[in-house]
């Protein structure tokens, strides 16, 4: 939990309590429905927590932005996000049910309202969200596909709607089709081996009707 307090100091004394209770929550759902490796779950904080908020050192989601996470797993960066901007909504899918009942059953005890999650694929429905975050389910040029159609018209902030996306290594043959992709290295947000190739690409997206 030190981890998080280290990089963001500004949070509420409910929001602490929230991010402290999740290392008890994931260790107990992940002996019942494994959504997590052994392995991580001993880095829980570091290599989902922490990881899930690079996208909060790129962008301070506005009240009443609404926020898509495509294949959300156990539920990141959704719920850590969730956490951190109380007053967004976030919508998380993912094809596996039971990835999704341990969202809920997390959203539920960590008192999250502005959660909703649902056993989804992307591409199956035509909800319009200002950004779209995902942890590398995919390449990218078959996440565009994916999900184009869900960018929500009107901007609210400082960067147009479009695309959050964690992933690492050399994303350049992955990004060549598109030259409006800008490639955050999260090494320059946070210490440690672990962020050293980790990166949030930001992708802005245009409107479809």
């Amino acid at each position: 939990m030190t981890i998080i307090s280290k990089y963001f100091q500004d949070i509420t004394e409910e929001q602490q309590d929230q991010f402290s209770q999740l290392g008890e929550l994931y260790e107990e759902w992940n002996a019942k429905i494994n959504v997590i490796s052994r392995k991580d779950i001993e880095s829980l904080y570091e290599r989902h927590v922490l990881h899930s908020l690079g996208i909060a050192k790129i962008i301070q989601f506005k009240p009443g932005t609404h926020v898509l996470d495509v294949g959300t797993g156990g539920g990141f960066p959704g719920i850590p996000l969730a956490i951190l901007f109380p007053e967004t909504q976030f919508y998380l899918v993912d094809v596996i049910a039971k990835k999704i009942k341990v969202v809920n059953e997390v959203a539920k005890a960590l008192g999250l309202k502005n959660i909703k999650a649902e056993q989804r694929r992307a591409g199956t429905f035509d909800d319009r969200f200002d950004f779209i975050v995902s942890r590398a389910v995919t390449n990218m040029p078959d996440f565009v596909k994916w999900v184009r159609k869900n960018i929500a018209k009107k901007s609210n902030h400082d960067l147009r709607n479009g695309i959050l996306y964690l992933k690492g290594g050399d994303l350049t043959e992955e990004l060549i089709l598109f030259p409006k992709a800008i490639q955050h290295n999260l090494s320059d947000c946070f210490e440690g081996e672990f962020f050293e190739t980790k990166k949030l690409v930001y992708l802005p997206l245009k409107y479809k009707s």
